[in-house]
């Protein structure tokens, strides 16, 4: 399979990319190598998660109340 990525540099160095159409799929490095080592092992990850979750048997939302301060 194969993903389009954004790749941007931040404040500190690091190269940051992001796989737009796997929500919350990201990862950051120092070198552009290692970043795409790991926005591949980031990949691989979050479809196989996704994978779980979908053979998982849907309950059902709720909400909860906390009180603070």
């Amino acid at each position: 399979m194969k993903f389009a990525i954004v790749i941007e540099k931040d404040e500190d160095g690091y190269y940051v990319v992001k796989v737009p159409s796997l929500p919350g799929c990201h990862t950051q490095a120092k070198s552009l190598d290692e970043l795409m080592e790991r926005v591949k092992e980031a990949i691989e990850l979050y479809l196989e998660v996704k994978k779980n979750v979908e053979d998982g048997e849907f309950i059902g939302v709720q909400v909860v109340e906390v009180k603070t301060g």
